[in-house]
């Protein structure tokens, strides 16, 4: 119900050294916030039901957004992310990557299942 999604990419030296601490969660940041930046959602959560008692576990379809200026740059901070979610063992892939029109920014969006223990 709630994946370590914020600790994870900090916990990532790579991350932070592109993003620092510029990771929104809901989806959003500031509309000032300084780019590059990453954000992200819940697509979709599911307990992981028995029937033997309470769930154990929430099993999370989290979509994390990176946003960049630059094509050069979307690739090392979607690379960086990926590293990241990769090094904990999420299962991830990627379901967005296009310019957004209106902003100009490079958008790289990664869908991870995040697996967390109750």
């Amino acid at each position: 119900m709630f994946p370590p999604v914020y600790q994870t990419l900090r916990a990532s030296a790579a991350v932070v050294a592109i993003v620092g601490d510029r990771i929104g969660a809901h989806g959003e940041v500031p509309q000032d916030t300084a780019r590059p930046y990453i954000t992200w959602f819940t697509v979709a959560d599911q307990p992981q039901d028995q029937i033997s008692g309470s769930p154990c576990a929430d099993f999370d379809a989290i979509q994390i957004d990176c946003w960049h200026q630059t094509d050069a740059g979307i690739r090392a901070l979607a690379t960086a992310v990926r590293d990241a979610i990769d090094a904990v063992g999420v299962s991830n892939r990627v379901r967005v990557n296009l310019r957004e029109p209106d902003t100009k920014l490079y958008r790289v969006g990664i869908e991870a299942d995040f697996i967390t223990q109750r």
